[in-house]
């Protein structure tokens, strides 16, 4: 079967606040499309929620870029950031996966529940007047939680935000700015091993270098880097997105919020419904097909680039009953926000605890939070989060 009709990805401010409609028109269209990204690249969109799911844990469909044949080009990183998990398939996925899959165990998660729900009550105790809720909570509340975990002062992360802005919403008319960001970034990844390597701690960081210095076959120095890379990026940027989300859905939604400071218990409900509904990522990690393979009824030739659409898939009818509705007590839920196979995500409960806790703290202490203007989003196709979110608030 042939692919449907060429399209070309969005990107434009209309599309970044809502891309709902344009996702329903191409699923409508068809399972599978073949398109042009805004960066030039030549891709194919799968958009039904049944061949999403297949697709994220096919063994053909690979991470690793060498695989690409298509003219690939994504975001472009030095070996020491490049040799991450995003990138790889197994073994080596497998091998770096188990060195850092402890950190994230429900043990150290449920131990992190106390130092994030202290940090999410300073953070509205400094709240005054009218705040940009993305600047003041989304943002730092994650950052600080990933610096408990890598044994890292959250002073020191301040700048990720930036360098990451510039990396998954680069400006096309200033490269100078991504170039840059990828430098700052490998030269503080570069400082914090070093000191981390000298003066070790109960920290996930410290536990990388023991691994690779007691073992070398077991992580080269890239890899050891990139892994530091991978878990400071995806630790923090998914969670800001799905925080910020989870908070304006609510403010849409003043039902579902009155239901959740009546009961709290529902919030892991809702954060789950929030990452179907508007979850924080458009599009899985791009794969690259190992050999042709066929999905939805399309031949995808080996070595093209394969976007998997989780915004389209999650809320494809055929899965889900009235998709484009929110409601947390559907009883049709699951989504694979978070992915699906061997590549699920490792932070996903730490990324549920966060949010969960983050939004009882802000029902709790903030009876009269509301939207205060309108937000604004990233410019960014593959991710869909909030730039700022203006609301005003009344502390209890």
């Amino acid at each position: 079967m042939a692919a449907h009709g060429s399209l070309q990805l969005v990107s434009d401010p209309a599309h970044y606040a809502d891309p709902f409609p344009a996702y329903a028109a191409w699923r409508a269209a068809g399972p599978v499309h073949r398109a042009t990204a805004p960066d030039g690249t030549d891709v194919w969109v799968v958009t039904r929620y049944a061949d999403v799911r297949a697709a994220l844990a096919d063994p053909r469909l690979s991470l690793d870029k060498a695989n690409s044949t298509g003219g690939y080009r994504g975001l472009r990183l030095p070996p020491a950031l490049d040799a991450n998990l995003l990138n790889l398939d197994d073994p080596d996925h497998g091998r770096l996966r188990r060195l850092v899959a402890g950190a994230f165990s429900v043990r150290r998660v449920e131990a992190l529940r106390p130092g994030i729900r202290a940090t999410a009550g300073e953070l509205v105790d400094a709240f005054a007047g009218p705040v940009d809720l993305m600047a003041a909570y989304a943002v730092p509340l994650p950052l600080t939680v990933i610096g408990m975990l890598l044994g890292v002062p959250v002073g020191e992360l301040a700048d990720f935000r930036s360098w990451t802005n510039a990396l998954i919403a680069p400006d096309p008319a200033r490269p100078d700015l991504a170039r840059a960001a990828v430098a700052s970034l490998t030269a503080y990844l570069g400082m914090l091993i070093d000191r981390k390597r000298a003066s070790p701690d109960d920290d996930l960081v410290s536990a990388m270098i023991a691994a690779r210095d007691a073992d070398g076959d077991r992580l080269t120095e890239d890899e050891l880097t990139s892994l530091a890379f991978v878990t400071i990026w995806a630790g923090y940027e998914t969670t800001v997105h799905l925080l910020g989300n989870a908070v304006l859905t609510l403010l849409r939604h003043p039902d579902q919020l009155a239901a959740v400071r009546a009961d709290p218990a529902r919030l892991p409900a809702v954060v789950d419904e929030v990452v179907r509904h508007r979850g924080p990522l458009s599009y899985a990690i791009r794969r690259f097909p190992t050999t042709d393979v066929t999905i939805g009824g399309v031949r995808v030739p080996a070595g093209d680039t394969v976007l998997l659409c989780l915004a389209a898939a999650h809320r494809d009818p055929d899965r889900y009953g009235a998709p484009d509705l929110f409601d947390p007590a559907r009883d049709d839920g699951g989504h694979v926000g978070f992915g699906h196979g061997p590549h699920y995500c490792l932070g996903a409960a730490l990324a549920r605890a966060e949010v969960e806790i983050a939004l009882e703290v802000l029902v709790r202490r903030l009876p009269a939070l509301t939207l205060a203007g309108e937000p604004t989003w990233l410019p960014s196709f593959r991710a869909h989060g909030l730039r700022t979110l203006p609301v005003t608030v009344d502390l209890a």
